[in-house]
């Protein structure tokens, strides 16, 4: 991993107050006030509402902030108003931390994670997330693991771990004659440890080890029954040996296969008549999200059935029947793709994305440019960039509205297609033809479903098409070549750095500039992620924000604010109180 950007994102817990403006001259003020149903403040007004009537009692009934409790009851809030607009009687499964998905950049790989619980007692694994893939592997035992120190980690405030089956009381070797080990030549008595070794298309990139049972620990939420902790069997690798990439700071601490597979999380869980056999991803364009067990979606989400490859489903695989770039549609070709969380980019046959590049060339007026392996990228970012749409089986429209993404090199700020071309018929439709989107992987019902979603409320499904990110959004640096690579769903987005601005003289104060900042509510709990850019870089695992003023300018969902060095945008003031640190940064 060669790259380090100076851009990072933070999501803080907090209660927002601001006062919003438009940034021109005449135009009214609004002032908003947002309190957070389980705030400090919110807890003083119940309380004082119930001593106003006579009832004193008050002990017990305010959940812990950050506990366990807290978020079932926000998440559990969040499927109360599902069940209203939707009727749906299914109860899902998150792991029990929360099942909010993280994504770490480049030093991890570009995969999302998510904090999972093994074991009994629990021990917590941070492990990667992906659909292209089927087995649940951790590092265990380990001869040849990454390290999992917190000093190789900035970006973590805890230690990764590591599985030991001995300290588990709930393990059980998985046996050579049990259905779902592979036998192969290392299974020669039925009774032996059943032996695993999964390869990936990554160069010299393994995990091996041994099959146990253990129980992963998840938060039981939605149906009719009241929100309780669950546990569940699954089959999870003892990965004591890895090799290639899994030593190099991808999926270090273990990796998650949400594949279709009867060894795949989602499968065991359906097996166990916990959940149906479904799960959905939801990601923001913050890189962040939420993996919900069981999601089967809204009634109103859009589908298309999976398809089988060589006679047998195997894959999140469906059929585009034609495609569109704005209102031209193109000579259609049919191919299949499969949908996969794990790759950043999208991949379209070769004659597929011949015709696609050659008519976004066409609709876009200004002068093509490569640069590093992308060969339509203009230099303009206020261009008017058409959208994409693919039709699937049964006439469903997928639209994504910016294929585009914003890069920064040394040629300035460029727009590039994310689309690549891909030896064979077959193509990959890759994470960014999929933000903004609920996406619900139905192996029960075999389709694919999806509902446009802001990832906060799962019932969030309005009949809308994501709006394309504002043109005051922070320039991208440009990915390797091997980061773009596509193998087995570990191919990896484009890189996120923003460029450093200007040093402050000697005389001002530490600057601290803004270049993206979201208001979301993950799980119902409100956080403020801010795309940051500060020289030198820094990292603080935690610290407190207080808004005292600022100027907003809100853009479907989006509040952004500009740095000083741009003229005739909105900027944000803000104090900020680093915890753990005798800095303090005022941007």
């Amino acid at each position: 991993m060669e790259f380090r950007f100076a851009a990072i994102l933070v999501s803080i817990n907090l209660l927002l107050f601001f006062d919003a403006c438009l940034c021109t001259a005449t135009t009214p003020i609004y002032s908003s006030r947002l309190i957070h149903r389980f705030s400090d403040e919110a807890q003083q007004l119940w309380v004082s509402k119930r001593k106003s009537n006579g009832k004193s009692n008050t002990q017990g009934a305010w959940p812990e902030k950050k506990s366990l409790e807290h978020m079932r009851l926000l998440l559990g809030g969040d499927l109360q108003r599902q069940r209203l607009r939707l009727g749906t009687q299914n109860q899902l499964l998150v792991p029990s931390q929360g099942g909010q998905t993280y994504n770490y950049g480049n030093d991890l790989g570009w995969l999302h994670y998510t904090w999972i619980d093994v074991g009994t007692p629990n021990t917590s694994f941070l492990v990667a997330l992906d659909a292209g893939s089927d087995l649940f592997w951790v590092p265990c035992d380990c001869i040849q693991c990454a390290p999992l120190s917190l000093s190789y980690y900035y970006m973590l405030d805890r230690d990764l771990s590591q599985y030991s089956p001995s300290h588990s009381s709930t393990s059980k070797h998985l046996s050579c004659s049990h259905e779902l080990c592979d036998h192969g030549p290392n299974c020669k008595n039925p009774k032996e440890h059943c032996p695993y070794t999964v390869k990936y298309l990554s160069d010299d990139t393994s995990s091996s080890g041994f099959l146990f049972e253990d129980q992963i620990h998840l938060a039981s939420v939605g149906g009719n029954k009241q929100p309780s902790t669950a546990w569940a069997p699954v089959i999870l690798g003892c990965g004591s040996k890895q090799s290639g990439e899994y030593l190099d700071g991808i999926a270090p601490d273990g990796l998650m296969g949400l594949g279709p597979g009867g060894i795949s999380v989602p499968s065991l869980l359906a097996k166990s008549g916990l959940v149906p056999h479904s799960f959905s991803f939801c990601f923001d364009k913050s890189y962040s999200g939420r993996l919900l067990f069981g999601d089967q979606g809204p009634t109103s989400q859009r589908s298309t059935p999976f398809l089988p490859s060589k006679g047998k489903y195997v894959a999140y695989i469906v059929k585009v029947e034609s495609y569109c770039v704005a209102n031209s549609c193109l000579k259609p070709t049919e191919f299949k793709a499969q949908v996969d969380t794990g790759s950043s980019f999208t991949y379209l046959p070769h004659e597929t994305y011949e015709q696609v590049a050659a008519e976004f060339d066409k609709q876009v007026n200004a002068k093509r440019i490569k640069a590093q392996g992308f060969d339509y990228c203009y230099k303009a970012r206020s261009l008017k960039l058409p959208s994409m749409k693919l039709i699937f089986s049964m006439n469903q429209s997928f639209v994504i509205e910016n294929p585009m993404f914003q890069i920064a090199d040394n040629q300035g700020d460029l727009s590039c297609l994310g689309i690549h071309p891909m030896d064979g018929s077959d193509g990959i439709i890759g994470q960014n033809f999929l933000m903004g989107y609920r996406m619900v992987f139905d192996w029960e019902k075999l389709k694919l479903g999806w509902s446009i979603s802001n990832c906060q409320d799962i019932g969030d499904s309005r009949e809308v098409h994501p709006t394309s990110p504002p043109s005051s959004a922070s320039p991208k640096s440009l990915p390797t070549i091997e980061q773009q690579r596509p193998h087995s769903g570990h191919a990896v987005p484009p890189a996120v750095a923003g460029r450093a601005p200007p040093k402050p003289s000697a005389a001002s104060p530490p600057l601290l500039i803004f270049t993206e900042i979201l208001w979301e509510s993950v799980m119902g709990v409100g956080l403020l992620a801010l795309s940051l850019r500060s020289l030198p870089l820094v990292y603080i695992p935690q610290f407190t924000i207080r808004l005292v003023k600022g100027s907003l300018t809100h853009v479907g969902g989006f509040a952004f604010g500009t740095s000083p060095y741009q003229k005739n945008k909105c900027v944000l003031t803000t104090n900020f109180v680093w915890r753990n640190s005798d800095i303090l940064l005022i941007a």
